[in-house]
């Protein structure tokens, strides 16, 4: 096995990161049928001054030192549910309006249950920095209640000298907004992050019926285009809780997010991979179409994903079961460096890696005999045991900078040499 070092620093789930999320339910109502939303916000607007007063107090008491500007939050979400409603805001209180806007709330706990499967991306901002450090952005996976997955953020600096250092998290957690949250949409959507919110502490919930169950394993890469402008662009899987489809997440500054539904045969499938740049004039992809394989596709639209040739499937014994990409292709010196996972014996999860040609990536030019990095001691035991697993890496200097899931429960960091990996691709 390759000499990785590992990294203390280990990041945990955490039920005390919380934010304040739309309660929002089927039995909400709309202007044709204001339903049981209208039956509450005609009980709340019954109470007298005393009550509401009374009450609101109680509310801030529990919550108010829990959140980022809590009674902003309410009034926002009691203007939203007017205009979901169609009522006026014509004669009510401040006060009643932020205790209607509370019932219409809910406290979520984002990554109660696991903090896992991270990629990694250059920060958009590199300003102040020396030539051996670099700003980056994490994506993580966070699970909370009801299983849902969500996708947190966390800043830091890397240097090429295997040093880490992650920036401290906010205090208050804040959910990206989206104008959509009260309505049925199954197309794209554009989240945004607050004017004030630091990405460390913004999270993106599911906003669409296709999302209901889950934002899982975003894959995140910094791509070229043509022309030489550059974005951020991330596949992840969106479960409804039936079914899954692969979806873009678009962004050049995580100001403005758009969350793309992907189509065509390949869309249907989990652990979409996108090349950080078009080859012979076309968008590529790394997946596993069948389950089993890893497939090499190809398309003229972002969007739009057919077909897709078999570039390579287990062959060794740690990869019997599966094998798949874990992330974007890192283009090296010697050609397209493609982290893979493998699942074997007693389903373990270890990660290995692929040598692809730069210019024509149905080339493979090597691979890992063994794993670069699975399992051992502790890192077996958590809520899925005997995984390790990472949705992309990162080059820095004459390393490889690789954060990764630890049995779906935490989050490692390992600095692998490259002239070592490279070495070992066979």
């Amino acid at each position: 096995m390759i000499q990785s070092q590992l990294h203390p620093l280990r990041l945990k789930a955490d039920p005390a990161r919380v934010v304040v999320r739309p309660f929002h339910l089927a039995w909400q109502g709309n202007r044709s049928d204001p339903g049981r939303a209208g039956r509450l916000v005609d009980s709340v607007l019954k109470l007298d001054d005393r009550e509401i007063g009374r009450q609101l107090r109680m509310v801030m008491q529990d919550f108010e030192q829990r959140h980022w500007q809590t009674r902003k939050v309410f009034l926002n979400r009691f203007k939203e549910i007017c205009s979901l409603l169609n009522l006026s805001l014509e004669g009510i209180g401040d006060k009643r309006q932020q205790l209607i806007g509370a019932y219409f709330c809910q406290e979520y706990s984002y990554a109660a249950a696991a903090l896992m499967n991270p990629s990694i991306v250059p920060h958009p901002d590199q300003t102040g920095l020396d030539r051996h450090t670099t700003r980056i952005l994490l994506s993580l996976r966070a699970v909370g209640e009801g299983h849902i997955s969500s996708i947190a953020f966390r800043e830091g600096l890397v240097s090429a000298s295997g040093g880490l250092q992650l920036a401290p998290e906010p205090p208050f957690a804040t959910a990206a907004d989206s104008p959509e949250l009260d309505q049925v949409i199954d197309g794209p959507v554009t989240v945004y992050r607050h004017e004030d919110a630091n990405l460390s502490g913004t999270v993106i919930f599911p906003v669409t019926p296709a999302q209901s169950n889950g934002l899982e394993d975003l894959r995140l890469t910094y791509f070229t285009h043509d022309d030489g402008s550059q974005e951020y662009i991330g596949t992840y899987t969106a479960y409804s809780g039936k079914g899954i489809r692969s979806e873009l997440m678009r962004t050049c500054d995580f100001r403005s997010i758009d969350l793309i539904p992907m189509t065509g045969e390949a869309a249907r499938n989990k652990g979409m991979a996108l090349f950080p740049q078009k080859i012979g004039g076309q968008y590529m992809m790394l997946g596993r179409q069948d389950g089993q394989n890893m497939f090499l596709l190809r398309s003229d639209d972002l969007t739009q994903w057919d077909g897709g040739d078999l570039l390579m499937g287990p062959k060794y014994a740690w990869e019997f079961i599966q094998i798949g990409n874990c992330g974007a292709p890192i283009l090296i010196d010697e050609g397209w460096l493609v982290l893979t996972h493998g699942v074997g014996a007693m389903r373990q999860y270890a990660l290995g890696a692929v040598l692809l040609d730069r210019d024509d990536p149905s080339k493979i030019l090597g691979r890992t005999r063994y794993p670069i990095l699975e399992a051992e001691d502790d890192d077996r035991n958590g809520y899925v045991p005997n995984v390790v697993y990472t949705c992309g890496g990162m080059r820095v200097g004459d390393q490889l900078f690789m954060p990764y899931g630890i049995s779906d429960s935490s989050i490692g960091f390992a600095f692998l040499p490259l002239k070592d990996l490279v070495a070992a691709l066979s």
